[in-house]
């Protein structure tokens, strides 16, 4: 069973569900002694090539695969082959294994893989080390890892972190500053950022500009201004929406910014494994407003076959403000 992302967890104050903070405290302490204890006794691995760390301090939601993919097609087109590695999360293959779109499913390697695997070559293994040494031999030069911030078994050449760029309403991107399960953060924002190379800070299509606070939160770490584009204009006519991502209220925001003719809108929780009763739930949404059902690349790469032909597929890609001074920074960095 998979649970909805709490708001409260990106509310700064703490008067927000107060018994719930004091009840799961106890357990973040437990959480973030376990993740400082893994990440001290770990001897990092050098696989050979150059390693590239995708990772957020925070439990889902900061848009790292977007960012992740815009960092393979940067690298890609610069000459280096840049390859994916994932460990496959949600999926039932342990590798390692380079994913193949014509016959891997999300059942089989997890939904990002999938993403991942659309624009460049993609690995996943449960053991990151021998995933880097079956894409080194296979001749990757650069391996970007999705979502290994907290994962310590690879020496890491840069280790960059996404942080969702929402402070709108209130909400900030690391809550009150609470570990999981009493707040977002994966490890202590202090300690996390002892560990990071670089910021890149992502921001939704309409916000006009970042929070200056939330760029001072890094102190003197590069940081670089990203944004949650459309990659395709939604289509017209009545579209009922739905997501099963860490924050699917961003979703829904998002198709109505880009101009979709939204009449309703359905949440699932992060990674939902999709239902019949909830095929028949969505399509009775449809049937009601003589809509067409929408969701995102994420979700869509978890539907069976024959959902997908009824179903539209959103995409999206992470833009920089300063892509040119983004990639000079990444070939400086890694080949200084």
């Amino acid at each position: 069973m998979r649970l909805n992302t709490p708001r409260w967890w990106y509310d700064r104050d703490r008067r927000h569900a107060p018994v719930q903070r004091m009840m799961l405290k106890p357990v973040s302490w437990i959480w973030a002694a376990v993740t400082a204890r893994r990440i001290v006794r770990t001897v990092p691995v050098d696989p050979g090539v150059v390693v590239i760390s995708i990772g957020n301090l925070t439990v889902g939601g900061s848009g790292k695969t977007p960012v992740a993919r815009e960092v393979l097609r940067l690298l890609r087109a610069a000459g280096v082959d840049a390859q994916a590695l994932s460990r496959g999360y949600g999926g039932a293959l342990e590798g390692p294994a380079r994913v193949d779109l014509s016959v891997h499913t999300a059942a089989d390697v997890g939904d990002e893989p999938l993403m991942l695997a659309l624009d460049s070559p993609a690995w996943i293994a449960r053991d990151r080390v021998a995933g880097a040494h079956a894409a080194a031999t296979a001749g990757a030069q650069a391996l970007i890892l999705d979502d290994a911030h907290q994962n310590p078994t690879l020496k890491k050449t840069l280790s960059l972190i996404v942080v969702d760029g929402e402070t709108r309403d209130g909400e900030w991107p690391f809550g009150d500053g609470s570990v999981f399960p009493s707040g977002p953060m994966r490890e202590p924002l202090k300690a996390g950022l002892a560990r990071t190379d670089v910021v890149v800070i992502l921001l939704p299509a309409d916000a006009p500009e970042v929070d200056p606070e939330l760029v001072e939160a890094f102190g003197t770490l590069p940081v670089f201004i990203a944004r949650l584009m459309p990659a395709a204009p939604p289509p017209p006519g009545p579209l009922v929406g739905f997501a099963g991502i860490a924050k699917p209220w961003k979703v829904e925001r998002a198709l109505q910014v880009a101009g979709a003719d939204l009449v309703d809108f359905v949440p699932f929780a992060d990674h939902s494994t999709f239902e019949d009763r909830d095929f028949r739930f969505l399509q009775d949404r449809a049937d009601l407003f003589q809509a067409r059902l929408i969701t995102t690349e994420k979700d869509w790469s978890r539907l069976p076959p024959d959902w997908r032909e009824r179903i539209i597929s959103w995409p999206v890609k992470a833009t920089f403000d300063d892509e040119a001074g983004f990639a000079e920074f990444l070939t400086l960095s890694l080949w200084e």
